[in-house]
């Protein structure tokens, strides 16, 4: 598991009171860093190799200001080249959204697809979700 933590700025909240939905997706991609770094640890723009090919969030329960939030993040599925990552988010000790992303590694040039080698799927191995 990876694990980020974040303080929620005024601005991410709304009319309601509570955090935006849109502001998750954004501390979502935060937690994924790590796996980002996987594929390339200098997080070099240029030779990027994954593309987002969906998301999905589920919230959960309401999320403020004034309080931390904690993503934890997990990898549920591997395949050839693409991978699932599943993650929550924690605010006062309650899961308050998990979302599920499918990344593909890819190369840009020939439009495709790639294969993840072993040792970055035994990477992500490591940190898969056991429920």
């Amino acid at each position: 598991m990876f694990s980020e933590e974040f303080n929620v700025r005024f601005y991410e909240t709304d009319a309601l009171a509570h955090v935006s939905n849109t502001v998750l997706v954004g501390w979502f991609e935060s937690g994924r860093e790590p796996i980002f770094k996987l594929f390339n640890p200098e997080l070099d723009l240029q030779n990027w190799s994954l593309i987002l090919a969906s998301y999905k969030v589920d919230f959960l329960e309401q999320i403020f200001y004034g309080q931390k939030v904690q993503v934890r993040t997990f990898i549920s599925r591997i395949g050839r080249s693409s991978f699932d990552v599943y993650q929550e988010l924690w605010q006062q000790q309650k899961k308050c959204a998990t979302g599920t992303t499918t990344m593909v590694h890819f190369d840009y040039q020939s439009k495709q697809a790639v294969a993840i080698n072993k040792s970055i799927k035994a990477e992500l191995l490591a940190n898969s979700y056991s429920g």
